[in-house]
């Protein structure tokens, strides 16, 4: 069935379709200068829309939410939320097929590029079953795919451009059709940009916008002065959802208007010059009584006398270092406090400095504050007890190949590979894909199938299926290999199958 919802007129009067369902398959970039009616624009398609087809918006503004008075979007303010919870949500409106508003309005850059970048995520990563079309509209995109980096920190804008790369690039497949809104494309990402094959382009001034404007959409460089004349609310229209030729058209009316209207002219209010002279010069209000200030005290007097009056304070003793019993005993109540962290169904989704915060919270009220490890030593042995490792299994010696060989992957990764050598060394079944996607910190299976390839193409395992479809690795020059696997096992079965701790954080 072809959906055409009417976005406006010709300059010769007639009306300007756009192919739904061809939009949801090929995506849409709409470009103009501030004024130029790209909000209205975005707007009239969220409108005509609505009754066809699932939509999330994007608002670093708060333009859109009036959208939830008349068309029933479920308005999610990001700044009550946070990234795990905004996560969650977006999983949740996928789901359930609720459309949604995500209000970025009154956080900082950074702030809203890591929560539009955790509620993007939580669309992308529903299970295949939920992959229903949705339109995602990204307002100013701009901010959440730049081209460069900005004053924002290097780990925001990774998260936010991967999320943004992962809709435009890799959405297709999953029912997310893409439309970003910029006012610079010079500012937006190239491969961001470069995924979408349907333009609105609309006024705008500068030459480099201009040159990338036309070039999109085919015109010859002569021709790219053209972005000038524009006016309000005009656009060049070019893709297989709208026109196979540059098209110009003037959106049409909508039914909602945003809060933040363009400022119009009024009269100013009629005031006498007196009036004006006496509500503006008016007295302010009197300043609250400061106290008299008295001379200051002799300092040096005091600290003479008081280091004449003191009592001797004896020498301080020398503490004496713990004698190997009581490093041991040190060290098991600190892996018993980091089991106990890890019992925790949701603490394999968690980011380590959240999990390393409750960690020295925990061994200060244990009592052993001065013995708390730092971030390094807390990652490694969270890589080991995800692994499945104890503190003695862990400084064996045929252990110590196997640390070396995991130095060369992604810190992330290196839980991964421990735990399946762990499998491998003891002969116990291959972790399922599930048990692996648990360690790695992630709901998707396919990311943990991924795992597996991007490990065995550093040359340190093999992967192979025997004939009844279960998996076996083998550790390269160890001579380990696992017990064949099924990969398809449910997370509690492979824990089960894996005691203990072989399927992930041990819990």
């Amino acid at each position: 069935m072809t959906v055409a919802i009417e976005m406006g007129h010709t300059t010769a009067g007639a009306p300007v379709a756009l192919d739904l369902e061809e939009l949801l398959a090929t995506r849409l970039l709409v470009q103009g200068n501030s004024g130029s009616g790209k909000s209205h624009l975005l707007r009239r398609l969220l409108e005509q829309s609505a009754p066809w087809v699932q939509q999330t918006v994007i608002d670093p503004e708060g333009d859109f939410v009036e959208l939830a008075d008349r068309f029933g979007h479920l308005v999610i303010d990001a700044e009550e939320h946070t990234e795990r919870g905004l996560q969650v949500a977006g999983e949740r409106a996928r789901m359930h097929r609720v459309s949604a508003v995500l209000n970025l309005e009154g956080l900082d850059a950074e702030n809203q590029m890591r929560r539009a970048a955790a509620f993007l995520g939580g669309l992308f990563e529903v299970p295949r079953d939920h992959w229903y079309p949705m339109l995602v509209v990204v307002d100013e995109a701009q901010l959440f795919a730049p081209a460069i980096a900005g004053e924002v920190s290097d780990e925001a804008r990774k998260l936010s451009l991967g999320a943004m790369t992962n809709l435009m690039c890799r959405g297709r497949k999953r029912g997310l059709a893409g439309v970003i809104a910029t006012q610079r494309l010079a500012k937006l990402a190239k491969n961001v940009a470069a995924e979408a094959s349907n333009f609105l382009m609309g006024r705008t001034f500068l030459d480099i916008d201009m040159a990338r404007a036309a070039d999109l959409l085919g015109m010859e460089r002569r021709q790219a002065d053209s972005f000038r004349d524009l006016e309000r609310g005009q656009f060049m229209a070019l893709g297989p959802a709208l026109s196979r030729r540059p098209l110009g058209l003037r959106i049409g009316p909508t039914d909602t208007r945003p809060r933040n209207a363009t400022p119009r002219l009024m009269p100013l209010p009629e005031a006498t010059l007196e009036d004006a002279r006496a509500v503006i010069l008016a007295a302010p209000p009197p300043e609250s009584t400061r106290p008299q200030r008295r001379p200051p005290p002799d300092l040096l007097g005091q600290l003479i006398a008081a280091r004449i009056a003191a009592p001797e304070v004896p020498p301080e003793t020398v503490e004496q270092p713990l004698s190997t019993e009581e490093l041991t005993k040190q060290r098991e109540r600190v892996d018993r406090i980091l089991r106990a962290i890890l019992a925790d169904p949701d603490a394999g989704f968690r980011a380590v400095s959240v999990l390393y915060q409750e960690f020295v919270v925990r061994c200060r009220i244990e009592g052993l504050g001065s013995a708390v490890p730092d971030l390094g030593d807390f990652r490694r042995m969270l890589t080991h007890a995800r692994a499945g490792l104890d503190s003695d299994m862990a400084e064996d010696a045929a252990w110590q190949d196997v640390s070396i060989r995991a130095s060369i992957l992604p810190e992330d990764m290196r839980g991964v590979f421990m735990m399946v050598a762990r499998a491998a060394k003891e002969s116990l079944p291959c972790p399922s894909d599930a048990a692996i996607a648990r360690a790695y910190g992630t709901h998707s299976l396919r990311r943990a199938r991924h795992l597996l390839t991007y490990i065995e193409e550093q040359g340190l395992i093999v992967c192979q299926l025997d004939g009844t479809g279960r998996r076996i690795v083998t550790m390269v020059e160890l001579a380990w290999a696992t017990a064949p696997g099924d990969p398809q096992a449910d997370e509690l079965a492979a824990e089960t199958e894996a005691e203990p701790g072989c399927g992930g954080p041990a819990d």
